[in-house]
Parts: C-alpha cells; sequence; structure tokens
C-alpha cells in the first residue's frame, strides 16, 4: 500500500537532514533511517527513528540525494506532507518535524496530536515532567 499522491511529495527532507541522515546511515553502517510514531508524552505520540538494515515489507522509502528514509505503514498516514530538517543549537541539536497533520503539541516539543488522533483515557499519556 502507498500513501504516494501524485505531484505531491509524501515527506521531504531539508539538505541539513539529508546531509545528516547520510552521515548517520554511513557512521552505523546501515541501510537507511526508519521513521515512525509511537503513543507517549504529553500531547499523545512521539516520534521515533531507528536505524534500518533493510526495508521492511509495506514500508514506504522515502530517497533525497543518497539519504534513505523508511516510514512504516501505522505512522505513514500521521506523516504525509512532513518536511524532515536537522537543526543544530548552543544547547541541542537533533531532528525537527514541520508536520501539517499536527494540530497541537506539549510544551517541551517532544510529542504532538494529530488531526483526528482520539482523546487518551486516562493512564494513557505518560506526563513528560517540562
Amino acid at each position: 500500500m502507498s500513501f504516494m499522491i501524485p505531484g505531491k511529495a509524501f515527506l521531504t527532507l531539508t539538505p541539513r537532514a539529508m546531509k545528516r541522515i547520510r552521515a548517520m546511515a554511513e557512521e552505523k553502517g546501515v541501510y537507511a533511517l526508519r521513521l515512525g510514531v509511537k503513543k507517549g508524552g504529553c500531547a499523545g505520540m512521539e516520534y521515533v527513528m531507528e536505524e534500518a538494515s533493510e526495508r521492511k515489507p509495506g514500508e514506504e522509502l522515502i530517497e533525497q540525494e543518497g539519504a534513505r528514509v523508511l516510514v512504516s505503514p501505522m505512522a505513514a498516514m500521521f506523516l504525509l506532507g512532513c518536511e524532515v530538517d536537522y537543526e543544530t543549537g548552543l544547547l541541542e541539536s537533533g531532528f525537527k518535524f514541520r508536520n501539517p497533520n499536527v494540530v497541537d503539541s506539549c510544551g517541551c516539543g517532544e510529542s504532538v496530536k494529530f488531526a483526528g488522533q482520539p482523546e487518551p483515557a486516562d493512564g494513557d499519556i505518560q506526563d513528560c515532567g517540562r
């Protein structure tokens, strides 16, 4: 199953994100980085990235200038139209997500809520403590 829309990028990577993804893949000797979402944080969902040695069935492959990102089928609907950037700062560096599907985020910026995401039941959300 593919979430690609003709004439529209499923997910885009900025030049800084491409550079960092290529460097990470080379450093770790992996095929790509896998991007997903999971339940957690004070807003309901968190982005997760992990090293991937191969593409799993059903995963979307986004490849831009040698940078490869795999997106799990479960995460694809939440990431449609997302731009991934990499920012370097004095206090922290990391991937940043500009996602049109996000309707709210926690104060620390570590978790998000997506449009159409059901309200969590008591105990489903972990407080980020910030």
